[in-house]
């Protein structure tokens, strides 16, 4: 995490790596990292301290990227003044409405350079020489390698070596201290680690090298993002861990239950050149891509391999393919594909992507062949949350390549290759178009494990929950985690194991894998398994809620975000600030609570703007003067006409309207305080 000002003088950012910032920085002194590993799940506390060293104060807001399969839990941040608390609330309290300062959020929304999702707190002002000390936890799924190793990166925001306030481009020296332990775990074993820094030796701590401890040895590098690959015992195809509950929750409850992860990782041979590929090819052709990519189309099509079907769908006005459904490769075919083929796509809209979507999915796929979609988009479709939803909804069933030809369609096209495991690509130019399907085209075409089935054998009085459905198929080099919870009692002690079998078909060969798994739960107590699991299925509730017709979906979705700490669409954050005592006052006003108030805290949407130059980042958050005195302008006539506007109808601190404005008296807020309600912590 990095600290950057605002463009005023008394304002200030904490940044994540590709939030760049301005030459005024509150700099990190230290940083402290736990990160708890299990198979292809990490939980990672950290204790992150900035000083303001400069010579005036600082509204400071921390500002932390996320990756796409990571979420925060936990957030804390205490000053000599004040503690500020990231707390979950439902959406439907509207709190927000009385929490002022959320242009600054929106400033940084505009003018980051990190496009993506970022969390975001508004801290309040630091003094200069005084210390923020930031506690930050959050669970990630971790990639898995082709060797069957988990991997690891620091995000930047704790490791911040590419900021200009954290080293000098001439020395390469960090002006922060790091301090890195990891604890792994698996029931298969940890049998080795790698790293581009330095490690202390491995240390295990359970006789069957289920468990081992390792550390930072020295500094950390300069100049590149610390990166950890962990080795696990001899790799399988299906593999389980089991992580005990809360004991302090309810038995039945999602927390309270045993939650098992469940890796599929079948072991697939690369295909080889000249036999029959299975495989469902489907085209999606916009405007653009029919008026200027005519003969990378034809390239395209006549790179498919034999033995696979294809089919072509030009939307807009219509969602029909050029076949009713996909057919099988074939020199006539594929004659007869691109003759019907439209010239140009002058009678297109664009604006039929969804209805074309529904259309392939209520198509059946050939038996024995995995379906792919490669889908190119020119503008923004109108709809882009259906679309999301609906490609969602039917993630388990294909994969998705995304191509876009404008920055707007950025963000969708990486969210329908994120969420089916497949890919996006921005198109610059026309000449780039086939090289990069090409790209794609060539990681479609890998072999992938058909028809996946997962079955559980469990003791009497005991089943089996999973939280989502298990996928169709599994690609070579790619693997599924499946998150499922074990409810009930056993009525025989004896039995203290579970069954599981895997089976698949590969290049129509039916294979089976069954393991054994133990029933006694581990677990260090931060319950990553459980968090990650309540984020699949809050995922699964989402879709849920847009199909029924009644609440309870969303009473469910809104009860387990509360619980575990993961935000979902129907919850939100917001900071609550406390104000600190003075130690040394003993009046009597020593005697009332300390001072609640709410303040901006959200995830927000990043657009990305700004650039970099080769050794320190481009400062994007200097405006010309003109535009920082119009800021401040319109904030300060904004605070005015609140203020206005409120006198008429505060009177004597008028019930539901004196904590909705600016300015109010102190006798106004200290009433407001006391009605407050505020939201459940993290």
């Amino acid at each position: 995490m990095t600290v950057a000002s605002l463009p005023t003088a008394t304002g200030s950012f904490f940044l994540g790596k590709w939030l760049y910032e301005s030459l005024c920085q509150v700099p990190l002194c230290s940083a402290v990292v736990d990160v708890a590993i299990q198979d292809y799940v990490a939980d990672v506390a950290s204790e992150l301290i900035y000083q303001n060293k400069s010579q005036i104060s600082k509204e400071v807001l921390f500002a932390f990227p996320l990756g796409p399969h990571m979420a925060i839990y936990s957030f804390q941040a205490r000053s000599e003044d004040a503690k500020v608390q990231a707390m979950l609330r439902d959406e439907v309290q509207q709190l927000h409405e009385a929490i002022g300062g959320w242009e600054n959020l929106e400033y940084l929304q505009k003018k980051s350079r990190y496009a993506g999702e970022a969390f975001a707190c508004f801290l309040g002002t630091l003094s200069p020489g005084r210390e923020v000390v930031v506690t930050l936890r959050y669970v990630q799924e971790l990639p898995r390698k082709p060797d069957g190793a988990a991997h690891f990166v620091l995000p930047p925001t704790l490791h911040p070596h590419t900021k200009l306030y954290a080293w000098n481009c001439l020395t390469s020296k960090l002006h922060y201290s790091l301090l890195l332990t990891a604890s792994l775990q698996s029931p298969r074993g940890v049998a080795n680690v790698q790293a581009n820094f330095a490690l202390t030796p491995l240390i295990y701590t359970a006789q069957d090298r289920s468990t081992a401890q390792v550390s930072l040895d020295g500094g950390p590098p300069s100049h590149d993002d610390l990166e950890l690959l962990v080795y696990f015992g001899d790799p399988t195809a299906v593999s389980a861990v089991v992580e005990k509950g809360d004991p302090g929750a309810p038995p039945g409850s999602l927390l309270g239950d045993p939650m098992v992860l469940v890796t599929l990782a079948p072991s697939i041979p690369e295909a080889v050149p000249g036999q029959h590929q299975s495989g469902e090819f489907i085209f999606l052709l916009d405007t653009t891509f029919l008026e200027h990519a005519q003969d990378s189309l034809l390239f395209l099509l006549k790179s498919l391999p034999l033995g696979c079907y294809f089919n072509i769908y030009c939307y807009g006005e219509t969602s029909v393919g050029i076949y009713p459904q996909s057919v099988e490769y074939t020199q006539d075919n594929l004659t007869e594909a691109m003759r019907r083929i439209p010239s140009n796509g002058s009678s297109l809209d664009d604006t039929n992507l969804l209805g074309t979507l529904r259309s392939i999915y209520n198509t059946p796929r050939p038996r024995g062949h995995t379906r792919q979609l490669f889908i190119f988009m020119d503008r923004l479709p109108p709809d882009k949350e259906a679309i999301a939803a609906e490609v969602c909804r039917h993630r388990n069933s294909h994969r998705c390549f995304s191509f876009c030809f404008s920055r707007d369609s950025v963000t969708l096209a990486t969210a329908l290759a994120r969420e089916t495991g497949g890919d996006a690509t921005y198109v610059s130019s026309d000449n780039s178009v086939t090289v990069e399907v090409l790209k794609c085209l060539k990681q479609a075409l890998e072999p992938a494990a058909e028809g996946v089935s997962l079955s559980w054998t469990l003791p009497r009085g005991l089943e089996v929950e999973v939280l989502e459905d298990t996928p169709q198929s599994i690609f070579r080099n790619q693997h599924s985690l499946i998150y499922a919870q074990i409810h009930g009692q056993a009525q025989e002690t004896t039995v203290a194991k579970g069954v599981m079998t895997l089976q698949y078909s590969l290049d129509g060969q039916d294979v089976t894998h069954t393991i054994e798994f133990p029933l006694c739960p581990q677990g260090d107590g931060r319950l990553a398994v459980h968090r990650l699991g309540a984020r699949h299925l809050l995922k699964r509730l989402l879709l849920e809620a847009v199909s029924a017709s009644g609440d309870e979906p969303r009473h469910r979705a809104v009860e387990i975000s509360l619980t575990s700490g993961i935000i979902c669409p129907f919850t939100s954050y917001v900071g609550v600030r406390t104000s600190q005592r003075v130690t040394w006052y003993r009046g009597p006003l020593a005697l009332l609570p300390p001072r609640q108030s709410l303040i901006p805290c959200q995830i927000v949407e990043l657009r990305g703007s700004g650039k970099e130059t080769s050794c320190f980042p481009m400062t994007i958050w200097e405006p010309p003067g003109w535009l920082t005195a119009a800021c401040e302008s319109w904030l300060a006539l904004r605070r005015l006409t609140r203020g206005i506007a409120a006198l008429p109808q505060r009177g004597a601190c008028s019930k539901g309207h004196g904590a909705k404005h600016l300015g109010h008296s102190a006798g106004c807020d200290l009433a407001a305080q006391k009605r407050q309600v505020l939201p459940r912590p993290l």
